[in-house]
C-alpha cells in the first residue's frame, strides 16, 4: 500500500477539537493517496460499543475494543485515526500496549476546559453542570493529560490546517 500503518490516537476533553482535526486529517491523507479510517465516539458507540456506558470499567472496555479494532487496521496496512477522550494515562497505556508502541502515535489536543465549555456544540457541559450527566470528564470525572505525547495540538493557537500539517510531518518523519 506504500504507507506505514499507524494509529493516531487523539485524546483531549470533549469539545477540544479532536474529531474536527481528525476529520480534516483523514480528508488530507486521503487526498494524498493514503488509506485511512477514522474511529470516534459517533461511529463506535452506535455499534461496536453500543452496550457500554461511562463507568470507569465501561470506559476501559470501550478503549480495549477500539484498540483491538485498531490493531486489525494495522494488520491491514491502514492508518487508523482515533478520536476519543480516553481520560486516563492508564487507559491510553492499555491502548498503546494492545496496538504496539511502534504503531501508536499519541496526539494530545490540548484545549482549556473553559474553551471546551464555550464551544459545547452538543450541550454536554451544560447538562453535566446541571447534574443531568454524571461522570463527565472535566466536570465530575478527571482528565489526566498525557505526560509525553508525540504530538501536542493547542487549538487556541493553531488552526485546523496547522494541526494537520504538524501531524503529517510526524507521520512522514517516522
Amino acid at each position: 500500500m506504500n504507507q506505514k500503518a499507524k494509529v493516531l490516537w487523539f485524546t483531549g476533553l470533549s469539545g477540544s477539537g479532536k474529531s474536527t482535526i481528525a476529520i480534516a486529517l483523514e480528508k488530507e491523507l486521503y487526498a494524498r493517496g493514503f488509506y485511512c479510517y477514522l474511529l470516534d465516539g459517533d461511529n463506535v458507540r452506535t455499534g461496536l460499543c453500543n452496550n457500554l456506558g461511562f463507568t470507569t470499567e465501561e470506559r476501559s472496555e470501550n478503549i480495549r475494543r477500539i484498540s483491538e479494532t485498531s490493531k486489525l487496521f494495522i494488520d491491514a496496512g491502514v492508518i487508523c485515526i482515533n478520536a476519543f477522550v480516553s481520560p486516563t494515562i492508564e487507559i491510553r497505556q492499555m491502548a498503546k500496549d494492545i496496538i504496539g508502541e511502534e504503531h501508536f502515535i499519541e496526539v494530545y489536543v490540548n484545549t482549556p476546559l473553559e474553551v471546551c465549555e464555550a464551544r459545547d456544540v452538543k450541550g454536554l457541559y451544560k447538562k453535566a453542570r446541571a447534574g443531568e450527566i454524571k461522570n463527565f470528564t472535566g466536570i465530575d470525572a478527571p482528565y489526566e493529560a498525557p505526560l509525553n505525547p508525540q504530538i501536542e495540538i493547542k487549538t487556541v493557537a493553531q488552526s485546523i490546517e496547522e494541526a494537520c500539517q504538524l501531524i503529517i510531518n510526524q507521520i512522514f518523519n517516522q
